[in-house]
């Protein structure tokens, strides 16, 4: 079942192309760099199916491109198939770890060259579209599924837009309007609403007794603007203790504070704590309180959140700023209604990110046992492949 290559029998792999921002023209073809989709283009270098490795500052990690698409000069891409299956070279490559292959100094580098002459057992050709089959359906349901998610928030921000942005709320008609504001909605600040408050980091000095717990640790590249079930990291009762983070209940809206992902938001699914990059939001009034409310909101003050923040080396915002920014408070009628509305779709959209996570978990451990061929693809292909 399986036979022994090299990679350079399978793929020939060649470095991407240049193309500063300035450069880009803004279109469909997506520029893909090291890190994954870096922008969107108007012409295209190489047709798709592609398949696209980070070769400088994330190394290996492994794109696959149904579509036309520019390779970035930060990534190797495929340039020769030699008949097989994209889609099997992509998820061939995901288990091959080619960060260890880093041949720079200061920035991680791949080079083709040293990867090439790679020797690979690999499952022999008549069985690679079985596996292929298996992997692409678990793909596939969490595509579908990304797609609902989308879809579903969506619906949610458009009737925030149409309530909040455009006014034109239950009731709009007939509204008496003060001051641009319809009566009894509010202009606070956002100490006014929330009390706000930043975590801490565990001394990684004594690692072995802060980190490695049951408690949640959230950081900011965890914040996507959707819900945070589980940290990268855990800490410990000690380590909590022994620092500045502080646990948070369920359903808590975080920000991020500090470096590229700036502004971006999260809600925690469970008690948790967080690093000091991150802003937790806790409503002085519960009771007058609409998450979503307030999750659309600061999504729609991003840009101004650019602008307010600062630094040298990196972007950052402080409690200071967070506190002063302008919060629209509407009246409570309104927020309860809005609440009403969206919750369904929130709750739509935990249940398809739970079951996203376990199809991707699923797929994870799949993924290196059918490629070593550990699991016999004879009897897997009806098993494996999920249903729904």
């Amino acid at each position: 079942m399986m036979e022994e290559v090299r990679l350079d029998d399978l793929i020939i792999l060649q470095r991407g192309f240049d193309i500063s921002e300035k450069e880009q023209i803004t279109g469909i073809v997506p520029v893909i760099s090291s890190g994954g989709t870096l922008s969107f283009h108007n012409e295209f270098k190489v047709k798709g199916p592609g398949v696209v490795i980070g070769r400088k500052g994330t190394l290996g990690k492994v794109y696959y491109t149904a579509e036309d698409y520019w390779p970035h000069s930060t990534s190797l891409w495929v340039k020769n198939f030699k008949g097989n299956d994209p889609k099997f070279i992509y998820y061939l490559l995901q288990v091959l770890h080619f960060e260890k292959f880093d041949a720079g100094a200061a920035n991680p580098t791949l080079n083709r060259n040293h990867i090439h002459p790679l020797k690979l057992k690999v499952v022999k050709k008549e069985f690679r579209s079985k596996i292929v089959s298996i992997l692409s359906a678990y793909d596939e349901l969490i595509q579908n599924n990304k797609q609902r998610i989308r879809l579903l928030e969506e619906m949610a921000e458009e009737i925030y837009k149409e309530w909040f942005v455009r006014m034109r709320f239950p009731g709009h008609e007939t509204a008496k309007f003060v001051d641009g504001l319809p009566e009894g909605w509010e202009k606070k600040k956002v100490e006014d609403v929330f009390k706000t408050s930043s975590g801490g980091t565990p001394s990684r000095e004594k690692e072995s007794d802060y980190y490695g717990g049951d408690i949640d640790w959230i950081k900011t590249g965890e914040l996507k603007d959707t819900f945070v079930f589980d940290s990268d990291e855990k800490i410990t009762d000690v380590g909590l203790k022994n620092s500045s983070a502080k646990m948070f209940p369920a359903n808590t809206l975080l920000m991020a504070m500090y470096g590229v992902n700036i502004g971006q938001l999260g809600i925690s699914v469970k008690p948790a704590s967080a690093n000091q990059a991150v802003c937790v939001f806790n409503p002085l009034k519960p009771e007058k309180y609409s998450l979503y409310y307030s999750f659309f909101f600061f999504k729609s003050i991003r840009f101004h959140l650019f602008n307010i923040s600062m630094g040298a080396a990196q972007q950052n915002l402080s409690q200071d700023l967070i506190k002063k920014i302008n919060y629209l408070s509407p009246c409570s009628y309104i927020i309860i209604k809005y609440d009403l509305m969206v919750k369904p779709f929130f709750e739509e959209i935990q249940i398809l990110q739970q079951k996203n996570q376990l199809l991707q978990q699923t797929r994870d451990l799949l993924l290196p046992r059918l490629i070593s061929g550990k699991l016999s693809v004879e009897h897997l292909v009806e098993e494996a492949i999920p249903k729904g």
